[in-house]
């Protein structure tokens, strides 16, 4: 019997919830097969299980289950799947007063003022624009519904760019397919510098 492929950094050590995450505009965040995100009103599917694994002080990765992807916020605000586990799929877990939680991009915030990015759902259920996110309104504010304790391996941040195609590289880049995510609205590019 060969065990050669359980080395000793695969083994599960961080302790992890599945969950599901309720938005106080009463929708449960979900993950469709394409990876992409929304709101539903159904606590049954299986779309909308997430893997919180903690990546760091307060800072958690959020998984899909049935799909294995990240959620990641790129550097314009926007949600998209990633396949691997990077810096852009780092939230900072803080609990709001109002015991809901809000999870804001690690990597990104507005320049000017310094707030931070949310990820977040509007009315219509559709994922906003992190910059456009308020912590103190109900888009930003999850309830985690936790359904399992699991145990999940650290993700490795080392295999980034190995298993990437250099065009993939940068997915700030793919704007149109991030608009289409975002509820298919077209991006502003208002930028008064």
């Amino acid at each position: 019997m060969t065990v050669h492929h359980t080395a000793v950094r695969t083994d599960p050590q961080l302790k992890g919830i599945v969950t599901r995450l309720y938005c106080r505009q009463g929708y449960y965040l979900q993950m469709h097969p394409d990876g992409a995100l929304d709101g539903t009103k159904d606590d049954s599917t299986n779309s909308t299980l997430f893997n919180l694994i903690p990546v760091g002080l307060r800072v958690v990765a959020i998984q899909g289950v049935k799909t294995g992807l990240y959620i990641a916020m790129n550097g314009e605000g926007y949600l998209y799947p990633s396949e691997l586990f990077t810096p852009e799929c780092k939230f900072k877990e803080s609990v709001f007063e109002n015991y809901y939680v809000i999870y804001s991009s690690m990597l990104y915030r507005q320049q000017e003022s310094g707030r931070a990015w949310f990820l977040g759902l509007n009315k219509e259920g559709q994922v906003m624009k992190g910059n456009r996110v308020k912590k103190t309104k109900p888009a930003a504010h999850f309830l985690p519904k936790p359904l399992e304790v699991a145990m999940y391996r650290e993700p490795s941040l080392h295999d980034v760019g190995e298993t990437v195609p250099k065009a993939g590289v940068t997915p700030s880049k793919s704007t149109s397919a991030s608009a289409i995510m975002n509820g298919g609205k077209p991006v502003n590019k208002s930028k008064t510098t």
